[in-house]
């Protein structure tokens, strides 16, 4: 049963990943293991931990069907071998449609999966400069919200593009979420522009905690990816910042300030049904 009342320590891991499934795998492992060696009990990887490939084909060719994905099987052996809550940043999982989801895994200290939630929004953007991404013509969105029971409270989980719509922030933190993930991997150029702030926003909005584990660098195909994993308080302060290099974050959590928060500010309790509304003219 969770204690939203008991501390605990999270890491936020930031990986330069690349087209190497093996080689991620065991970057992720040595990072979380790192991390729990100084105390972490949840650690989140970021969106593509185990693979930053180029190119559609590319990219549904390296996929793998949950039940013989190579990355979930050694991540649930790690976080039985660590004892600790493991949040898997995603993973490209091969459909019968052909296509991929864009999926999270949380595993519990025993291995098992506790939860898992498909990627609902799809990054299809043209950025200008000839910097596009069509990530529908690869992957299908998920179309239910999903949240997680941990020892310490209740984690609802997003992706990346996700960010973006906050009215399914607000459902998850309604839905009774302590803790809210955006794994991610922004881009350089809108993640200069509007990662700190949107992050900062949807704690503030919900009176969550916000973990963001990143992707940050160079990596294959010349798609360059913003960093700063972020772990921000319901107040919208920013704990920890990773900046640009590849590691982690590591912070002590208290439970207590979500009510805090929203005892100062009780906007969660309010019917925001705004699109229900007739707009005058």
């Amino acid at each position: 049963m969770a204690d939203a009342t008991q501390a605990f320590t999270v890491a936020c891991l930031q990986v330069n990943a690349s087209n190497d499934m093996a080689a991620n795998i065991d970057v992720a492992a040595s990072l979380t293991r790192e991390a729990v060696a100084k105390g972490a009990q949840l650690v989140l990887m970021p969106e593509n931990v185990a693979m930053m490939e180029f190119g559609r084909a590319a990219i549904i060719g390296k996929g793998m069907p949950e039940s013989a994905h190579a990355a979930l099987k050694a991540f649930g052996a790690l976080a039985a071998e660590l004892k600790i809550w493991l949040h898997c940043g995603t993973l490209g999982v091969l459909l019968e449609t052909g296509k991929l989801a864009n999926r999270t895994y949380v595993i519990g200290p025993d291995g098992k999966v506790a939860a898992k939630y498909d990627k609902i929004h799809m990054f299809d953007v043209d950025l200008g400069g000839g910097e596009r991404y069509h990530e529908s013509a690869t992957f299908d969105s998920g179309a239910q919200a999903v949240t997680v029971d941990l020892p310490w409270g209740r984690l609802g989980l997003t992706v990346c593009y996700d960010l973006r719509f906050p009215h399914l922030f607000r459902h998850l933190a309604q839905a009774g979420s302590h803790f809210l993930t955006v794994p991610s991997a922004f881009t350089q150029k809108t993640g200069e522009a509007h990662w700190h702030v949107l992050l900062r926003a949807r704690a503030i909005e919900t009176g969550c905690f916000v973990f963001a584990p990143a992707q940050t660098g160079t990596h294959i195909g010349e798609r360059k990816t913003y960093g700063h994993a972020l772990i921000i308080n319901p107040w919208g302060e920013v704990l920890a910042d990773a900046g640009t290099a590849p590691g982690f974050v590591l912070t002590k959590i208290d439970p207590t300030e979500v009510a805090a928060a929203r005892g100062k500010i009780p906007s969660l309790s309010l019917n925001a049904n705004f699109g229900l509304l007739p707009i005058a003219p």
